[in-house]
Parts: C-alpha cells; structure tokens; sequence
C-alpha cells in the first residue's frame, strides 16, 4: 500500500526506550509503569523476521516463542528484518521500524496493539530522493512528547557527500545519520540530517539517565580501526548535541547496535559483539567510568547461529511480557486487517 510522505520524500509502494516510573528505560516515551523489558532482535541475516527475548532486572533474559520469529518480513527489495526497534506510542500502540535490506532506500514499518497481530507492513521511502543513497540501516524510533511526534533516525551512505571522510570505511561506505518525524505514519517530514560528528557514523541511540537524554553512536571508521561507542549531551532529542566522550567499549572491541536502560542507580548499555560474535554490556553511574558487565548477562542462544543480533530494549507493563511467555503463536506475516 503506498506512504503518503511530505515534500521532499518520494512516493513508494511496498528504534529507544521509554521514561518510566522505575526503572527507567531509555529514550522518551510515555510513562509506564512496569517492571519488565522486551528485547527485541534479529539472527543469522534477518530474513525470518523478529525475535523476542524478556526481562524482569535487565541482566537475565530469555528468549520467547521458544526463540521462533513471531514476524516475518515482507517489504523491500530484500524483504529482511534487520535492527528491529519498537517504541510505544501514547495510546499504547507499538510502532516498529528496520532494516529492510542491504542496499536499499526505504526501511519497514509496521505497528501492533500487543506485539502479537501486526498491521500491514509498509516501506517507508526515508531516502528515495537521493539516488545517490547506498543504505538506509538501523532505524531506530522514539517519541518526542516536546513535539508530540516520533522522530526516526538512521544512517545511510549518500554517494559524493561528506568527501573528507571518503574511505574511512568499508567498501564505499561513508555514513551520516538522517532523520524524519511524523504524527501519524502517514505524512512524513522531508528527510534531513540529524548528526554530522565529523566521521563516518552508525547505530545511533538514545539513553535517558536520571532525567536526562544522551546520544550513543558508533564511530564506523575502518581506516585507522575505531568500531567503538561514544556519547554526548542531548539538550533536546533533535539536538543540539554535546561533545563526544572518549570511547566508552573495551579497547580493541569491534561493536554495534547500542541500545541501553536505567535500572536502579545504573545505566546499561548493550551491544553486539559482531567481530566476536557475542553480545555484551556496560554497566555506569555518572556515564564517566564504566564497567564491563557482559560476565553477569545472561543471554538466549549465545554461542550458536541464532545468538541474538542487533537488538532494541524496551520497557514494556509486565502483563504483556506474562502474555507473551505463556505462548506468542507464530502469526501470519501480517494481519489481515
């Protein structure tokens, strides 16, 4: 079914956590109170859809559906489901976002009442008015209740920009993050970009600590090799944003896919090990020192092929992860409403 975007994006056919009561999750979102998280992931390429994992104290998590997909991804040219992100809307609704392919211009969309039934799933053409575009990867969705809109950010390779940073990553890859906002997941503000930090520049997040919001990113240069998460200051969730801070993942450690949460008194921030092919975390309390917490973490499926993969958390009412662990029967792709 085709988007309706605003100017400055192309017509087409075809994630961060929420503020809560205690503990608090990441970026903003409506209130919750709740005492459980979601974790929602991908394995192997993507192409068998969304996973989910669940938590009551963010260290111990296990996998739900008995580690099956409970979507499975039928947009875009690739049709996979890479970097899941899911926020909550303020009526309760769930909005998801992600990767829908390697090389592509658009990203997936979809949205659920109960993360069970999902609506139809649509290709949202974020970058279908730069031919130069070679990716749109890892979206990621929160709500903004400043603005009362949801703001979707992503990093994508536009070819001929940014030529001071030109081969510092893989293959012809130089990134910048971009974003766009809407109310209603119909009419899209233009494209433009978000963080510009002066490297080649991925996974994007955001962590909402003691009140505050900070930007986590991956720092993507291949040549010297960096492949290490920083943060910085968010004044607003559109930014401006402060200085970066040094490297915040152990030494020599190529990561990914940031996602994080306040439990108790502690920051947490995830990622994914992919060169080691594990996930990790850390854990602080002042975002200055930070301490490797991968040993106490218990995740599903670690070691095999369907170890979890760039994944987001979220806080969810603990009744829907009971819900979900009682049985999520693997639906249709899609509803057919």
């Amino acid at each position: 079914m085709p988007v309706a975007l605003a100017v400055g994006l192309a017509l087409t056919s075809a994630c961060s956590p929420t503020a809560m009561t205690a503990p608090t999750a990441g970026a903003v979102q409506p209130p919750v109170k709740t005492s459980a998280y979601l974790f929602t992931y991908f394995t192997k390429n993507g192409e068998d859809g969304l996973h989910l994992a669940a938590s009551t104290d963010g260290y111990h998590w296990e996998k739900l559906n008995g580690g099956r997909s409970t979507l499975t991804p039928t947009v875009g040219i690739s049709k996979l489901m890479r970097d899941p992100c899911i926020v909550r809307g303020p009526d309760g609704t769930y909005h998801m976002v992600w990767t829908a392919g390697w090389k592509e211009n658009v990203i997936g969309y979809a949205s659920s009442k109960d993360i069970v039934t999902w609506s139809e799933q649509k290709a949202i053409p974020v970058m279908a008015h730069e031919p130069g575009v070679l990716n749109t990867w890892a979206p990621e969705i929160v709500y903004d209740e400043k603005r009362s809109e949801f703001l979707i950010f992503w990093s994508s390779t536009v070819t001929g920009k940014f030529t001071e940073t030109i081969g510092s990553s893989e293959e012809q890859y130089n990134h910048r993050i971009y974003s766009t906002t809407t109310k209603d997941f119909v009419t899209f503000s233009p494209t433009k970009l978000f963080y510009d930090p002066g490297f080649s520049v991925i996974d994007a997040t955001f962590l909402r600590f003691n009140g505050r919001d900070h930007l986590i990113v991956k720092d993507e240069t291949r040549n010297p090799p960096k492949k290490y998460l920083q943060l910085a200051d968010a004044t607003d969730l559109q930014g401006p944003f402060g200085q970066l801070s040094a490297p915040i993942t152990p030494r020599g450690l190529w990561v990914e896919g940031p996602t994080a949460l306040q439990v108790g008194n502690d920051a947490i921030v995830y990622f994914d090990a992919y060169t080691s092919k594990h996930y990790g975390a850390l854990r602080s309390r002042d975002l200055v020192t930070w301490e490797d917490v991968t040993a106490q973490m218990h995740f599903p499926d670690e070691g095999t092929p369907v170890r979890m993969r760039h994944g987001t958390v979220i806080a969810v009412p603990a009744a829907l992860v009971e819900t979900l662990r009682v049985g999520t029967p693997t639906p249709p792709s899609t509803s057919t409403k």
